[in-house]
């Protein structure tokens, strides 16, 4: 391509980010996760960095259109600014990063996965070609323009009413599918089969639901049709966790909202979430936050993390 394509497929492309920003900046009043008119899109905002935490995300496409992130799961380090999107296939706890400035806040848009929607676009999509490998549960990758144009179509339903009843659930089917022809749509496609990947992403779905009932791990594998060893093996191949110290970090995660939200104090957090032990919870929350439960409870913690 001759520099004078490349120039021009950059200032089309910076444009289309531009537009989102200015799509964006208008509906939101806050940091953080801000819920729209259209159920599972979530608007997000952060006009600060925010040094490495622990967080998990819903199983959903978060698009970046200004500002940066980098997670940390296990190994893997996972960058995804302007011009990215990440697939969150399955809801794994991990690390991450913010980078962003009151000058120039971090904006992106949540788009949760719809799994009726999912089944419904992978029916009328081609079949995978054989011996596809097992893809990664979360992965970023480059916005390509039909998508972004995609998700502008989306913000801008929801400034107006009526297009966002008339179409927007249309608009949320278009960037879904584009994300499933997309470098990452083989880790949604294989959350409709009964592949280990399909399966274990199952069995997180029950975890992070009924992450404060007690765990029963042979249980949960004879319910997702694998054996104890098998279930072991690929769960923490996929996550990098086994599923008590998935439980344990879903229900540490669960309770810091609750206490940063200050809808609960300590004492009911911890109830809330499973623990038995008051003091039990605040020594594994000391050790997997960094700091005490009562210290996040007089200093709120944003949640656009």
């Amino acid at each position: 391509m001759s520099e004078a394509l490349l120039q021009n497929a950059y200032a089309g492309s910076h444009a289309l980010y531009q537009r989102m920003c200015d799509l964006i900046t208008p509906l939101i009043d806050r940091d953080g996760y801000i819920p729209t008119a259209l159920e599972g899109v979530q608007l997000m905002a952060l006009h600060g960095s925010h040094q490495r935490t622990p967080l998990v995300y819903e199983p959903g496409l978060i698009i970046i259109a200004q500002g940066e992130k980098v997670g940390y799961l296990g190994e893997r380090v996972i960058h995804y600014g302007a011009g990215h999107y990440l697939v969150q296939a399955m809801p794994v706890p991990f690390e991450c990063e913010t980078q962003a400035t009151p000058q120039a806040p971090l904006l992106g848009v949540f788009i949760g996965i719809d799994m009726i929607m999912l089944g419904e676009l992978a029916q009328v999509m081609p079949t995978a070609t054989d011996n596809v490998s097992s893809p990664d549960p979360m992965a970023a990758v480059t916005l390509p323009d039909s998508m972004g144009h995609g998700v502008m179509h989306l913000l801008e339903c929801l400034h107006d009413e009526t297009l966002c009843r008339a179409l927007g659930r249309q608009r949320i089917r278009e960037v879904l599918f584009e994300a499933l022809r997309g470098p990452q749509g083989e880790s949604l496609r294989q959350l409709l089969q009964q592949t280990q990947y399909g399966r274990i992403g199952h069995a997180l779905e029950t975890l992070h639901r009924d992450y404060a009932q007690p765990l029963a791990v042979e249980t949960l594998a004879e319910k997702v049709n694998m054996s104890a060893s098998a279930f072991h093996h690929h769960f923490k191949r996929f996550t990098h966790l086994s599923p008590l110290q998935y439980q344990k970090r879903i229900r540490l995660l669960k309770a810091r909202a609750m206490i940063t939200a200050r809808t609960h104090n300590v004492s009911s957090a911890a109830g809330a979430v499973g623990y038995q032990s008051a003091s039990q919870f605040s020594r594994e929350y000391k050790r997997y936050f960094g700091n005490q439960p009562a210290s996040d409870q007089h200093s709120p913690r944003d949640r656009a993390e």
